[in-house]
């Protein structure tokens, strides 16, 4: 039987070519898979491309939903080395005619001059006060808390106590300079103005506290009687300069409270006669160019969109061209809410309720567009309606409520506020005491429990006070404690005159501020007024908003009810009852961002469309690997049919050859038996 080596070699027929042909055909259905697959494909990156244009133009749009940035000021001085300014929201416009006769400087002292950084100089304590100086009197600054230091034996040489005094923090510099007669240990008040100058005592290891050795080397203290073994180098000033013809006196340079939202830095003094002008004006620059960032991403976004939509069909050439998301519903539908959010109107009783009363609009062909120049006149006549345009934002009528934020679940409205109760801070009152007190180691120790916070022992030091000076004594040692600071809780220590008593009040407000003495010394009642115990604890803002609870945690009040849930306001002022009303807004940008927040999400169309292709994608790889296997099978199949047939063929063939031989022998023989 013939064997055949290679399909088509017996019969000499292209059979290869043949099974090729044949197999392209059966391929068909794989070849619609494999392209319906990567249409599928497309639309997923498509879609891919669509949620980074969505996210970009998010982007924009989240530049719009803070309402403080359609309040911004802008400020300038004629001549910027004289002084610098900034401004905030609350900043009132104008101009102002400054003046300046003298910087603040801080107070600088400088020990004695020692050979060397490592020369020893004694143990003990370092206690440093900031105050005034005044006719041979040391008033401390109640506003500055009074420190601590304590030098070890580890520590007490030059360079060390240097070291000491600056890893407290203390609110004083430390550095040593060689003036060419020796080593100088040189110490500077961080804090400019007269009320920051220094007094530095100590408590001195080799027992006396004021000697010429030891640690009492570095005392100063320039009050009547007192003792100064290291000298002023520099002198403390307040800063002096005129405003529009006021005189003024700040302890800083840097100066917040003169105008409501303005910080000035003095940096040097004018000429005589030569005052610069300061300028304060609405910052428009700022949002124009976020309102014209946010148009830019939108035509961007919306070109995006109608690329991956588009549809053309040519006559002539009979080719249609379609992009990779044509007929998609999430992508008309994504087209439908923005256009529908960009074209709506706002209620909630604003100056401006549509985005083109501020100058953007919709054009012919789709796109967004700015004015500029109609924005920028809203925006400096009605910042706070142009900020509830675009943002979620609350006006209040009231100057003493500000807006402070709202949940989720707040309705746009009007909203009445009404207050029942203010909010108040924790307050202890001593008893009447007889001044001038004398503070001495028998009423000078106590401890405090401030908000809640327990401070460790409280230490004033021991001399003769008027009640002014009482007060701004225990305020400055109650703030500078290490526990109270830790939690930030501080007080304010005030005289009252009309009753000849301190007045102790924590700095919060609210129920959670309290004030209590847990621990006094054996005649700190009698001779200071102040007794154990708790004082009169604060109290939380109380009222309604639109009419229904709300809930008070210092001066902040939440709405807990009805259409104004999650409305959140702070409530400063004097007056209980009636406080106007505060008009509530979601704006464009608020709306969009929270549009697109939906549109983004694992939820929300796109990947629920996404999902859905990939779905699909993995059903035709499974029918395309079913159909792989039978494609193989089939070719199988053919192959083997063919070689049968190629073996049939090559044994007719091999016959046909033999037949052939043999009647030709056949022929030859009978030719030679008639010769």
């Amino acid at each position: 039987m013939a064997t055949v080596s290679s399909l088509g070699a017996g019969s000499g027929l292209d059979l290869e070519s043949l099974v090729s042909k044949l197999m392209q055909v059966e391929q068909q259905p794989l070849t619609k898979l494999v392209t319906k697959e990567a249409k599928i494909q497309a639309k997923v990156s498509a879609l891919g491309s669509l949620k980074s244009a969505l996210s970009t133009f998010q982007s924009s749009v989240q530049s719009l939903t803070d309402s403080s940035k359609f309040q911004q000021a802008t400020a300038s001085v004629s001549d910027s080395t004289i002084a610098t300014v900034s401004a905030s929201s609350t900043a009132q416009t104008g101009s102002y005619s400054l003046e300046v006769a003298q910087l603040a400087a801080a107070h600088k002292l400088k020990s004695a001059a020692y050979t060397n950084t490592t020369d020893e100089i004694g143990t003990g304590t370092l206690s440093i006060q900031f105050g005034t100086y005044s006719a041979g009197v040391f008033t401390a600054n109640a506003d500055k808390p009074a420190a601590t230091i304590t030098i070890s034996s580890s520590q007490n040489t030059l360079s060390g106590v240097r070291d000491a005094i600056n890893a407290a923090d203390a609110g004083v510099s430390a550095s040593i300079v060689n003036d060419g007669s020796g080593n100088r240990l040189v110490l500077t008040s961080s804090s400019t103005g007269e009320s920051s100058s220094l007094r530095i005592t100590a408590t001195d290891d080799d027992g006396n506290n004021t000697d010429n050795s030891g640690l009492s080397e570095l005392i100063y203290d320039a009050s009547t009687g007192g003792t100064s073994n290291i000298s002023q180098v520099v002198a403390a000033k307040n800063a002096l300069f005129t405003l529009d013809g006021m005189s003024i006196t700040k302890s800083s340079n840097t100066v917040t409270d003169v105008i409501s939202g303005m910080t000035l830095n003095l940096l040097k003094k004018t000429e005589t006669d030569s005052p610069v002008t300061i300028s304060i004006s609405r910052d428009t620059n700022t949002v124009t160019k976020a309102v014209q960032d946010f148009v830019k991403a939108y035509n961007t976004l919306n070109a995006n969109i109608k690329d991956l939509g588009h549809y053309s069909y040519n006559k002539d050439t009979k080719v249609a061209d379609a992009g990779a998301l044509q007929g998609e519903f999430a992508l008309k539908s994504i087209q439908t809410q923005l256009r529908g959010t960009l074209n709506g109107v706002l209620s909630g009783g604003g100056t401006y309720t549509r985005l083109s009363q501020v100058g953007v609009t919709f054009q012919k062909d789709g796109t967004l567009a700015v004015d500029t120049a109609k924005l920028s006149t809203a925006v400096k006549n009605n910042a706070a309606d142009v900020a509830s345009l675009f943002s979620a934002n609350g006006v209040p009528t009231d100057a003493g409520i500000t807006y402070a934020g709202a949940g989720d679940n707040t309705t746009i409205g009007n909203y009445t506020v009404n207050l029942t109760q203010l909010a108040t801070k924790g307050t202890l009152n001593g008893a009447a005491i007889t001044v001038p007190v004398t503070v001495d180691s028998d009423n000078d120790s106590l401890k405090f429990e401030i908000d809640g916070v327990q401070s460790n022992s409280i230490t004033l030091s021991q001399g003769s006070y008027t009640g002014a000076q009482l007060a701004a004594e225990l305020q400055s040692k109650i703030n500078g404690d290490s526990a109270l600071k830790a939690s930030s809780v501080t007080v304010a220590v005030t005289w009252n005159s009309t009753s000849n008593r301190l007045e102790v009040v924590s700095n919060r407000y609210g129920s959670a501020s309290k004030v209590e003495i847990t621990s006094l010394d054996t005649n700190t009642t009698s001779t200071l007024g102040l007794s154990m115990g708790a004082g009169t604890d604060g109290l939380d803002v109380a009222g309604t908003i639109g009419g229904t609870a709300a809930t008070g945690s210092g001066q902040t009040l939440t709405s807990t009810e009805g259409a104004a849930t999650g409305l959140k306001l702070t409530v400063q002022g004097t007056t209980t009852g009636y406080r106007g009303t505060i008009a509530f807004n979601r704006g464009f940008a608020y709306q969009l961002n929270k549009t697109l927040d939906s549109l983004l999400s694992t939820s929300g169309p796109i990947a629920a469309r996404v999902d859905g292709l990939n779905a699909s994608v993995k059903q035709i790889d499974s029918q395309m690997e079913r159909l792989q296997t039978r494609l193989e099978d089939t070719e199988a199949r053919y192959r083997k049919q063919f070689t049968a047939l190629d073996t049939t063929v090559a044994t007719m063939k091999s016959t046909s050859s033999y037949l052939t031989q043999q009647l030709a022998s056949l022929a030859s023989l009978s030719g030679y038996s008639s010769g």
